[in-house]
């Protein structure tokens, strides 16, 4: 009978200690992915999870201490598109459509729900999506560019409205006009070379 006990007792301390490795290994394991973690992943976690009908508006901080409330809808490689949360500015105007690039974002203000949300394991992005994450801001300007749509771009001092003419590596021109208008010479008031890094966000 003392042998039995014995061996059980051992067979218990065998089963815990194996236990013990496996939970020892997987919080390891966690802290690593943790650590692999950008500001870009967790960002495109929350839109998964709002794309499977969370939906919900996330708050940001930006360059120069703006903030802005918006549902993204396409995250690239350095940049992501968002509807402006109408709500969040009490504005009964139609939605906006911005354009932010992620150098400009300085930080996520969540709640403890996006904060779970945010730290899930990301899922593996097929099709389109594996193809958006590609695109620099660069290649999204340029098709704005061909498109001679007129846009607001706002600077941490200021605010230029007009159409993007061309785009660089690194900065773009844009012939400032009034919202009112379209980009004719005659409407034109000036042209403005603006650098990339100091773009705190495009309105559409």
């Amino acid at each position: 009978m003392r042998w039995d006990n014995l061996f059980s007792d051992l067979e218990s301390q065998l089963e815990y200690g194996l236990h013990a490795e496996e939970n020892d290994l997987h919080d390891e394991e966690e802290r690593l992915r943790l650590g692999r973690l950008s500001l870009r992943d967790r960002l495109l976690q929350l839109a998964s999870v709002s794309e499977r009908g969370a939906n919900y508006s996330i708050s940001f901080v930006l360059l120069g201490g703006g903030t802005l409330s918006a549902i993204v809808k396409t995250i690239g490689k350095d940049w992501f598109a968002a509807d402006l949360d109408p709500s969040a500015s009490g504005s009964t105007r139609r939605q906006q459509q911005c354009i932010v690039p992620l150098t400009a974002v300085q930080g996520l203000s969540l709640t403890k729900r996006q904060i779970r949300h945010s730290l899930e394991p990301r899922p593996s992005r097929e099709g389109a999506g594996a193809i958006t994450d590609r695109l620099g801001l660069a290649f999204l300007l340029r098709d704005l560019c061909r498109r001679r749509t007129a846009v607001e771009v706002v600077l941490a001092t200021e605010s230029v409205f007009g159409t993007i003419d061309r785009v660089g590596r690194d900065h773009f021109d844009i012939a400032v006009h009034d919202a009112t208008s379209s980009r004719r010479d005659v409407e034109v008031v000036g042209y403005r070379l603006i650098a990339f890094d100091c773009v705190v966000l495009f309105r559409v």
